[in-house]
């Protein structure tokens, strides 16, 4: 499940967000919506409720998106801020996934281009799973257990994590979250993307 159907006031605030600096970034790029929509792997309807605010992607197509921009993931769900020490205070950070178990989602801080680093606060309700697009070759991936225990699977290969356990792993292979018990789990998600934006395609298309 990505976002409710419904969105509340702070989830359509982010998305108008998302959706302005996806068209701002694109339109400095003199790419067309074809182009972008092209390039990110998705479609030119999608691309368009993007921008206009009106959709509730999920956390992979908005990873394709900043990546096809080469921006990263953190470059469009936060907002500018003049001031080096970027501050997120408890609440504010942007929620890109809900679960049908109540879990949650949450890019709580992230670094600019080209080395990107996105800090996660998850929490999966009983049931809930999240399966991950792969990644940016290089790109890595450190994850604790907070609360509860959850199961990990990286490549095929199957881990069961309690509260205090850690794992760091490959970001660029299949990886899943799961929380297979009765109660909710939490857990901390660094993830490393490296040269995002060296290799993005940046000629001029027009129109």
């Amino acid at each position: 499940m990505q976002y409710a159907a419904l969105m509340d006031e702070g989830t359509a605030a982010l998305a108008l967000a998302v959706g302005a600096r996806v068209r701002q970034e694109r339109q400095s790029r003199h790419w067309t919506l074809d182009h972008l929509a092209e390039v990110a792997g998705v479609s030119r309807r999608m691309l368009v409720n993007v921008e206009q605010g009106a959709a509730n992607p999920s956390v992979g197509t908005l990873l394709r998106i900043s990546d096809a921009l080469g921006v990263g993931l953190p470059a469009l769900v936060e907002l500018p801020r003049p001031k080096p020490l970027k501050v997120t205070r408890r609440g504010e950070g942007a929620v890109l996934w809900t679960g049908e178990g109540g879990g949650r989602g949450v890019l709580v801080a992230g670094t600019e281009r080209p080395d990107v680093v996105e800090l996660w606060d998850w929490t999966l309700g009983p049931g809930d799973e999240h399966l991950s697009e792969t990644h940016l070759r290089g790109t890595k991936e450190l994850l604790q257990v907070l609360e509860g225990s959850i199961r990990v699977e990286v490549a095929g290969q199957l881990l069961i994590l309690d509260a205090g356990d850690a794992v760091a792993f490959p970001g660029d292979v299949p990886h899943a979250y799961a929380n297979a018990g009765t109660q909710p789990a939490r857990f901390s998600l660094a993830v490393f993307e490296p040269g995002v934006g060296t290799d993005a395609p940046m000629g001029l298309v027009n129109g």
